[in-house]
């Protein structure tokens, strides 16, 4: 890790500290909505809401751990964003009594880069590797050897000279986090003692951590409105969180800062969220979609292009949740609207689209 990274890494380690020491209150008045995001998030397992198959299993891995007065097997978890890995990763550090070391693949571009981060580890410290799949190959060869056998060869000079210093590493915990756990080698995802998928939360639960969210953050809302809230977050904890926050604000100036329903759906139609929760970009798909392209099929990047977004955008945001709710589909021969999206848009199907032929709706095969 050269010096730029180091302290890249103490600054991002420094703020983190500062971000979980903050009070709700202050950061809420200061509008830091990364401190304000870490406040809200459960501290322990037992205040996490949803998901309680994972927080039970998760829960014996620790106890059983804390029991030998070892540290927890390796833990990887997957599932899309906002859904609560970050949060588990600091609840295991937190249930274990450990420091939490936090680092992202993207960051680990050389196997020196990694051996520098496991070099500074202590004995239980927990270290936790968010989008893990996107890691370098040697780095990623190198983390092997490290989960195995807690220790690491490093590699001092080039050639027939070469020379592999064995470096031993502490017993600690890697909580690997993904959104893409099919990019995962096998030997690396074998190596994980525990793995657990994040489920999108059921409206139930959402309505619950609206509830608790606004009881921190002092919202005033009605049942109706935490429910309506709930209905339109599209199955994600980040976002309830972030729309109770803009409705919210709607509530403080427009009205008397009551959210009930017609609150909540006045403010989350002035933010473009619908009741299915599409927003802007997802109405935008849809619509080009239908509207230009008779419903496809059509390629992702041109599909990009016409609603000017980069493809990466529309493919990773918006087509998931598309997908989800069945109103846009995967081919051979590129995405296509079903039925549902032309009647949410509001418009006749057409006797001739897509879905009405003969393509294979759900084919795993992507069109480019």
């Amino acid at each position: 890790m050269t010096g730029d990274q180091r302290q890249q890494a103490a600054l991002e380690e420094a703020e983190l500290a500062y971000v979980a020491g903050r009070t709700l209150t202050d950061a809420d008045a200061d509008g830091d909505d990364r401190a304000v995001e870490a406040a809200l998030r459960p501290r322990t397992l037992a205040e996490v809401i949803g998901q309680d198959r994972v927080c039970e299993q998760l829960s014996l891995v620790l106890q059983a751990a804390r029991a030998r007065g070892r540290a927890p097997d390796h833990v990887l978890l997957s599932g899309p964003p906002g859904l609560g890995k970050t949060t588990l990763a600091m609840i295991i550090a937190a249930e274990m009594g450990a420091p939490l070391r936090l680092t992202s693949g993207p960051a680990i571009t050389h196997a020196g880069d990694l051996a520098a981060i496991l070099s500074g580890l202590n004995e239980g410290d927990v270290l936790f590797v968010d989008e893990i799949h996107r890691m370098s190959r040697p780095a990623e060869e190198m983390l092997y050897m490290a989960m195995e056998d807690f220790r690491v060869d490093v590699i001092i000079g080039k050639g027939p000279g070469a020379t592999a210093i064995p470096l031993e590493i502490p017993p600690f915990t890697l909580v690997g986090a993904t959104t893409r756990a099919g990019l995962l080698p096998s030997p690396l995802r074998d190596r994980f003692g525990f793995t657990a998928h994040l489920e999108f939360y059921e409206p139930t639960d959402l309505d619950r951590i609206v509830r608790r969210s606004a009881t921190l953050l002092d919202v005033d809302v009605v049942a109706e409105g935490s429910r309506e809230i709930a209905s339109r977050s599209r199955g994600t904890p980040r976002i309830a969180n972030r729309l109770l926050r803009r409705v919210r604000d709607y509530a403080q100036v427009k009205v008397d800062g009551v959210v009930t329903r017609e609150v909540a759906r006045a403010g989350l139609d002035l933010y473009e969220v619908d009741a299915s929760g599409l927003d802007r970009l997802d109405r935008g798909v849809l619509d080009a979609l239908c509207r230009r392209f008779g419903g496809g099929p059509v390629g992702i990047s041109t599909l990009a292009v016409a609603v000017g977004e980069e493809r990466e955008t529309v493919e990773e945001v918006a087509e998931p949740f598309l997908v989800r709710l069945g109103l846009l589909a995967r081919t051979p021969r590129g995405r296509v609207a079903t039925a549902a999206a032309w009647q949410h848009l509001g418009l006749t199907v057409p006797a001739d689209a897509p879905f009405g032929a003969d393509v294979a709706l759900f084919d795993d095969e992507v069109g480019e």
